[in-house]
């Protein structure tokens, strides 16, 4: 196991909240640099405070996932501001549950654009970097970790696109594994189930009653406890590779 990540640079998106701003401080407190991407300048800005007031290193990137061009660049300001790239956290999502029958294509558009577009900018753009590091760095590794959830692996009615996307990303985690893990280039997927995190506020009224009747008299994560997850995940020796997890609340059965 890796002690530290003394001289490593990671860059999580949707960092201002939730899994990504624990995450954030949980590989800053293993002594990453990190680079914090997400669209809420003030609560970036906060957060880099803190990390730095703690001794950390922290980059705050005010940038929208769902922009091509954002996403590149906050890839391209990590590498030019902190000096490499050696950890990938794609957090960055959106749950916008609710019958496919009533549901409006923006909330369909929404979900596809942050969930797999963005992801797929950030690594695109990261990728090159990564390969790099995995290469020169003195860890001999990079990681890519995506995430995903529960319902990438089983659908459910009210949630059709959104398994949809979590379904994707599994897959997409796959078959990019599969091309660059003789590169050391490790590509994992943490699958949380419930966490209570700014995510369910993103619900339609009628969906997240349906969804607080379903998890009734179940205890939710936090999301510290799926940024402990990631850290875990990156933290392996260069010879283990966490290729998937499912993180799920104790009393959640399915």
């Amino acid at each position: 196991m890796a002690a530290t990540l003394d001289g490593a640079v990671a860059l999580v998106t949707g960092a201002s909240s939730g899994i990504g701003e624990a995450t954030a401080r949980s590989l800053a407190a293993r002594g990453a640099a990190v680079a914090m991407m997400g669209r809420r300048v003030g609560r970036l800005e906060e957060l880099a405070a803190e990390i730095e007031e703690g001794g950390g290193s922290a980059l705050a990137i005010p940038a929208d996932v769902t922009e091509q061009t954002e996403a590149e660049a906050a890839v391209q300001r990590t590498v030019d501001d902190l000096g490499r790239l050696d950890i990938l956290v794609n957090d960055a999502g959106v749950m916008l549950l609710g019958p496919a029958l009533s549901a409006s294509v923006e909330e369909w558009n929404r979900m596809v654009a942050v969930n797999v577009l963005g992801l797929l900018y950030t690594t695109r753009a990261a990728l090159p970097h990564l390969l790099r590091a995995a290469e020169d760095s003195p860890r001999r590794v990079a990681d890519l970790v995506n995430i995903g959830s529960v319902a990438g692996r089983q659908a459910r009615a009210g949630s059709a696109v959104y398994n949809l996307t979590k379904f994707g990303v599994r897959a997409f985690s796959e078959g990019l594994r599969q091309e660059v893990t003789r590169r050391h280039v490790r590509v994992s997927l943490v699958e949380p189930g419930r966490v209570s995190t700014e995510l369910w506020s993103h619900m339609r009224k009628e969906a997240l009653e349906e969804s607080d009747r379903r998890f009734q008299g179940v205890e939710p994560l936090n999301a510290e406890d799926i940024a402990d997850t990631i850290t875990y995940v990156v933290t392996r020796s260069r010879d283990v590779a966490i290729n998937e997890i499912l993180v799920r609340p104790t009393e959640q059965e399915g």
